[in-house]
């Protein structure tokens, strides 16, 4: 599987020189399985480049997965251009979001009088599937979802292919027992062995303190999840709106000084927008 990142950024986007090499588009990710199909997972305003791309490379058949729908997470969608056009279809996976459905959520984001065009005006095939929930497969892909400690009906994944295997939890506070919360060590459970974990690194330490609650981990917490995990990289994701390049590259440091203390040969890094990685 190929594994690119298009936005990774947390809350709202942003722009200046200071977030040059990590972006300023929230989170986007896209998944191309060996055997040819698309994955999407999320619609934050990282899919706009998102679907530019893909109308270059005339790729025509996208599969989306949501792990949440709070704004940072669905606010692209409108601006997802292979949507205009009837040559396209997106298979989005259909489930409930408190008491919305996918299509609800989409219909609400493309609505009068926040968006002059809505989801029944756009001319590609979309489609909601029910069958894209809990465990299944898209081509090649297996893939295992988990509750995130987070809003409800918030989720995680897994995608294992050919022995490989990529986590994918954002929006996951890891001290906090959320009412869905699998709770650390189911975290653990789930991410064990992870050849790539993505996870939620929103705050240092001290920011956290005061945010206890609030659905995000702190650094620390991330780490010492992938150490107990055994992830081989871990990929810091959902990055803090204030937090600058240089904010960001002094939390990689620390955190693979963190994994040379601990004997261990787990890779860190903040993951930026355009990054790619082949499994």
């Amino acid at each position: 599987m190929i594994i690119k990142c298009w936005g990774s950024r947390g809350s709202i986007p942003v722009s200046g020189r200071q977030y040059v090499t990590y972006g300023g588009d929230t989170t986007c990710i896209q998944i191309t399985a060996g055997s040819g199909e698309t994955v999407i997972i999320d619609a934050g305003t990282g899919i706009r480049r998102l679907g530019n791309f893909l109308l270059e490379q005339k790729i025509n058949r996208y599969y989306m997965l949501l792990t949440h729908c709070h704004w940072d997470h669905i606010m692209g969608i409108p601006f997802f251009r292979p949507l205009l056009y009837s040559r396209n279809t997106l298979i989005v996976q259909d489930r409930k979001f408190d008491r919305f459905s996918t299509k609800d959520v989409f219909n609400q984001v493309m609505s009068s009088p926040f968006f002059p065009v809505g989801l029944d005006d756009l001319n590609a095939d979309i489609r909601f599937d029910a069958a894209l929930n809990t465990r299944f497969h898209i081509g090649s892909l297996e893939i295992d979802t988990i509750p995130t400690s987070h809003s409800q009906g918030s989720l995680g994944y897994k995608f294992t292919e050919n022995g490989k295997t990529f986590v994918f939890l954002t929006d996951n506070e890891l001290e906090y027992a959320h009412p869905q919360s699998r709770g650390f060590d189911g975290y653990k459970q789930f991410s064990q062995d992870a050849d790539i974990l993505f996870h939620d690194a929103e705050y240092t330490r001290d920011e956290y303190r005061h945010r206890n609650g609030w659905g995000h981990s702190s650094v620390p917490q991330t780490l010492e999840l992938a150490l107990k995990a055994g992830a081989g990289q871990l990929g810091l994701i959902h990055l803090n709106q204030d937090r600058s390049d240089q904010d960001m590259d002094k939390i990689v440091r620390n955190g693979n000084l963190f994994f040379t203390s601990q004997n261990s040969s787990t890779f860190c890094y903040g993951v930026p927008s355009d990054f790619e990685i082949t499994l």
